[in-house]
């Protein structure tokens, strides 16, 4: 169960593309400059300046984006829209990896394991 991966620059009208901004385009989900699966690396990036400091509120922001795609996507292509882990892993699996090494980096103590958070 996985998402195609979009060759960077397909499927993105160009008239949708904002330069210099990685912004999603609805209903595909792609990066609107790169072309990418968004959030793109860039758009990563961004994310993290934007909520410097509210992880809480960036993991909501990304929650409510990942629910909009799962609709989005269910309705584009319904039959290779893919599973949710794996627009869950894309939208959400990647702040619990930077929140840990920053964990790690300012504290000097591991990331947490599974085993400890659960």
């Amino acid at each position: 169960m996985s998402i195609e991966q979009p060759v960077p620059g397909q499927g993105v009208d160009r008239r949708c593309r904002v330069e210099g901004e990685h912004l999603p385009a609805r209903p595909g989900w792609l990066c609107r400059n790169c072309g990418h699966p968004w959030p793109c690396a860039q758009a990563k990036g961004t994310l993290l300046v934007e909520y410097e400091g509210s992880g809480v509120g960036l993991s909501l922001y990304l929650a409510a984006c990942l629910h909009t795609a799962i609709d989005d996507l269910r309705h584009l292509n319904g039959a290779d829209a893919g599973g949710c882990s794996g627009l869950f892993d894309r939208f959400m699996g990647w702040i619990r990896c930077r929140a840990g090494a920053r964990r790690q980096a300012a504290t000097g103590f591991p990331p947490l394991s599974e085993e400890r958070v659960s």
